[in-house]
């Protein structure tokens, strides 16, 4: 008190007063008043020990969320759950319900395993549900090609996976591999599109010598509509014992090879035309 004021003289006094007001229930504010006291540190030291009154109290708005939170681990719940039910933090349920014992577990480690393990299941069948629903709505948008719109992407499916004629090796014919069975038939329809017969067509397949090529060629003659003694000789792909194969699943039939004979012509269109759609969808190219 040696720092108050020299107004402030009977201290003693005005702590006296000022307890008993505190203990009548008066707040701060009303006690300054009453007492003429503009010092804040002054009034605080005068009331020191003496618990403020209930009204004057703000509630505290995690009190009720506290109270839920004990009752609910009282119940045996987990952290986890608790958040879950009333979306505050972890460390706030810490906080308030530490005290509490740890509730003994709901699970034996091998019936946790099985509901981790169940989780899993769902939640896997729901990603491959939102995979599956997705390409079935953009499949479904698409709907059916135009002759332009047909011709645009057999010229773009060629350009990417076609044999392209060099400077330093000319080759201007229409030459395609691929082991796609959906990517070979559509670029048979685009040459059907273009005019092209199927006597013009010479297949052949490429695969691996130790697979099954009798079943590759009948395989690919059913997906090319054709009789699989139309085939040319097979192109055996020798095994290199130094590497790790990882298409020899039953399912692997190779390649198809389809080349076109006299198709030096289609192929400058086709090439004029990829030419073409670059400009189209950039003229600055």
């Amino acid at each position: 008190m040696s720092r108050a004021t020299g107004k402030y003289t009977d201290l003693e006094g005005l702590r006296e007063q000022a307890t008993a007001l505190r203990r009548a229930g008066l707040s701060l504010r009303q006690i300054r008043d009453r007492l003429h006291i503009d010092n804040n540190e002054l009034l605080n030291r005068l009331v020191k020990g003496e618990p403020p009154p209930e009204w004057t109290k703000r509630p505290n708005a995690k009190d009720d969320l506290r109270a839920r939170a004990r009752e609910l681990r009282q119940q045996g719940m987990t952290y986890d759950q608790i958040q879950m039910e009333l979306g505050c933090s972890k460390s706030s349920i810490s906080l308030w319900v530490r005290d509490l014992p740890k509730p003994a577990p709901r699970y034996t480690s091998e019936e946790q395993r099985a509901l981790m393990n169940a989780g899993l299941v769902r939640m896997r069948a729901a990603r491959d549900e939102r995979r599956e629903e997705a390409k079935r709505a953009a499949r479904e948008g698409v709907g059916r090609l135009t002759d332009r719109e047909l011709f645009i992407a057999g010229v773009t499916l060629y350009w990417a996976e076609g044999a392209k004629d060099k400077p330093y090796r000319r080759r201007e014919c229409l030459h395609f591999i691929n082991s796609d069975p959906h990517v070979i038939r559509l670029y048979l329809r685009w040459l059907a599109l273009l005019g092209v017969p199927r006597e013009r067509m010479r297949f052949r397949v490429s695969i691996h010598e130790s697979a099954d090529v009798a079943g590759a060629e009948g395989f690919w003659a059913e997906v090319a509509g054709v009789d699989a003694s139309a085939f040319r000789k097979a192109t055996l792909k020798r095994h290199n014992p130094k590497t790790t194969r990882k298409n020899t699943a039953e399912a692997y039939r190779g390649c198809l090879v389809i080349y076109v004979t006299e198709s030096a012509d289609l192929y400058r269109r086709m090439e004029g035309a990829w030419y073409g759609i670059v400009l189209g969808a950039d003229p600055a190219a």
